[in-house]
């Protein structure tokens, strides 16, 4: 209990620390939404009119006294409104938030498989220029950039083999090569992990005892070396999922698809700050929590952390 109450509490500090640390920069950036949004000549409004627009929205209030007011707003659920369209920031997260999510458990789902898939190939598969081949691909997968991915997968499924139509594609359709194209750079870190746990935990000791007693291959595999080596691989993971939202501002761009990832791009060219502090509010929440769900699961997965808690506390109940 007492490491789930600490384990809470870094998640709420590191939350406090990263609005903390976006406001203050967003507030640095030079010139404002305002401006952005109502300078244009062409809207034909008076330095004054400009001044009442700023200080209707709270601009020309402290810093200090403006980041407050954003906290205890934002921990009421208002997340303030865009300066760009007028909208409340929480319906345009609520609205875009479902499709981006879809897309980040699906690409997170196909690049576990996709790892898995490698890794274990490139260990255990049939022939040694087959675990070559699979294991000289992860440096290549992660050498890519996202944008580029995304352009050569539509290239080819859509304009050239027309397996997936660019335009008038399904819901289905429209989520296949946007989850491919995230999800092949996130399963190369993930099976360049997992390749190295198996070779770590195939020279235990316990191994070869195992094999001795006559345990088969497949049961070895999937009874003792996938389970030990899939704990780093699940702390990757919950790593790379918080960068899903940048794969999503590249894939939903690239795409024509309406999300988290689109409203980004829209905020930073119109200098957006509420709706641009709320994306890194909902990042670091789904960082966080993800992260915060992996430790947790880590003495479900491991038996050996869940003995070594209570000797921890003797030890330092005895220390005193």
């Amino acid at each position: 209990m007492i490491y789930v109450l600490r384990r809470v509490g870094q998640a709420v500090l590191v939350l406090a620390l990263a609005y903390t640390v976006a406001y203050v920069l967003l507030a640095a950036l030079p010139g404002d939404a305002v401006l952005a949004r109502f300078g244009s000549p062409e809207l034909g409004l008076t330095p004054a009119q400009l001044q009442e627009i700023r200080e209707s929205l709270g601009y020309d209030r402290p810093l200090v006294e403006r980041y407050l007011s954003s906290v205890a707003s934002a921990l009421q659920g208002d997340l303030g409104y865009s300066v760009q369209t007028g909208t409340p920031v929480a319906d345009m997260i609520a609205e875009a938030l479902p499709s981006t999510l879809v897309l980040a458990v699906l690409s997170i789902v196909v690049a576990v498989f996709v790892a898995v898939t490698i890794a274990f190939t490139a260990t255990f598969g049939a022939g040694r220029w087959l675990r070559r081949l699979f294991r000289a691909l992860p440096p290549l997968f992660v050498s890519l950039p996202v944008f580029w991915i995304g352009i050569v997968l539509m290239q080819i499924f859509s304009f050239q083999l027309g397996l997936i139509p660019a335009i008038g594609a399904s819901d289905a359709q429209a989520l296949v090569l946007p989850v491919a194209t995230i999800a092949i750079p996130i399963a190369a870190p993930l099976a360049q992990v997992l390749m190295r746990s198996i070779d770590e935990v195939r020279e235990q000791p316990f191994v070869a005892v195992v094999r001795a007693r006559g345990a088969s291959t497949s049961w070895l595999l999937w009874r003792h070396v996938a389970r030990n080596a899939l704990l780093p691989t699940l702390t990757m993971a919950g790593l790379l999922f918080g960068e899903l939202v940048g794969g999503a501002v590249v894939s939903e761009t690239v795409f024509g698809r309406y999300g988290i990832g689109h409203i980004t791009v829209q905020a930073v060219q119109n200098r957006d700050a509420p709706v641009l502090l709320a994306v890194v509010v909902i990042a670091t929440i789904t960082f966080v929590a993800v992260n915060l769900v992996v430790d947790l699961l880590y003495p479900v997965l491991d038996p050996r952390l869940r003995r070594s808690a209570p000797r921890a506390a003797v030890q330092v109940g005895g220390s005193r």
